[in-house]
């Protein structure tokens, strides 16, 4: 199986009634524990990077591993440029294969906003890629989070309705309260907004900051439209804590044992979302809309 668009994933979804998880995949160790558990879950997965993920390996590494570990696992799976901050990496994540890309153009003015996402769309959609956008900000909770602005701003149901007709942007991330990083507390969604969204909006829509969410929250959110769940913050703190567990346990002196230590952990993170977006047993719904 090769790489899809992440549009054929989410509009399965958005038929269907569930959200895909979008996973942050930084390495070899960890794309390969997403689709494995992906596999024996029969779900479709969304693999994602971006400019917090490329210092340790590029766009074109990425690829060329989500590819061939696709391939193996033969797993309904898209690969996501998430956050992309200029228009030459979104260029250059094309290149390299990505089959989504998003231009994080949040923080700056509708107007620029909608023309810079234009222009992405234009040439994207030639390519088969999907396009993400987002309109209104996702702030985040700390200063180590490297996703989001530094304040939030929530999004507007008609400057949505005005941004994915205006841009053509086949997924819309939206901000109702939701945050990066891990929650210092409970996060409050403004659902009554994102009905309104969800009456102006004819495109599957994005919650990113899924890490720490109630489950209550999810599901009234996936039912109200979000088709696409980002988690991040949880894969991360599953390393931290297993790489301290595996040096207590005296483990860590050799490294590809403390990783091979680790995975248990992210799978089991991994396996969570998949339940808690209501995916488990949809990779064949993609068939369908391919």
């Amino acid at each position: 199986m090769k790489l899809l668009p992440m549009r054929t994933l989410l509009q399965a979804a958005w038929k269907g009634g569930y959200a895909v998880p979008s996973f942050c995949a930084w390495n070899a160790e960890t794309t390969e524990t997403v689709l494995r558990v992906a596999a024996r879950l029969k779900a479709p997965v969304i693999l994602m990077s971006g400019p917090g993920e490329f210092p340790l390996n590029p766009p074109e590494t990425l690829a060329e591993l989500s590819r061939a570990l696709v391939a193996r696992y033969g797993v309904p799976s898209a690969l996501h440029l998430d956050h992309g901050d200029s228009p030459e990496l979104v260029d250059r994540c094309i290149a390299a294969g990505y089959s989504s890309v998003m231009l994080d153009y949040s923080t700056r003015s509708f107007n620029e906003n909608v023309g810079a996402l234009k222009a992405v769309v234009q040439k994207a959609h030639p390519k088969g890629v999907t396009v993400e956008g987002e309109i209104g900000c996702v702030g985040r909770v700390d200063d180590v989070t490297p996703e989001g602005g530094k304040t939030t701003s929530l999004t507007d149901p008609a400057d949505a309705a005005r941004y994915a007709e205006m841009t053509g942007v086949d997924a819309l991330a939206v901000s109702i309260g939701n945050a990066h990083g891990m929650y210092t507390r409970l996060p409050v969604f403004d659902f009554e907004r994102l009905e309104r969204i969800r009456q102006h909006v004819r495109v599957p829509l994005v919650l990113h900051g899924g890490s720490g969410t109630q489950p209550e929250y999810l599901r009234r959110a996936i039912a109200l439209g979000m088709a696409k769940i980002n988690v991040a913050s949880e894969l991360c703190q599953a390393f931290r804590e297993g790489y301290a567990r595996a040096h207590s346990e005296g483990k860590s002196a050799w490294l590809p044992t403390a990783l091979g230590a680790i995975q248990p952990a992210i799978a089991s993170v991994v396996e969570k979302w998949i339940g808690l977006c209501g995916c488990q047993g949809r990779a064949t719904d993609c068939a369908s809309m391919a």
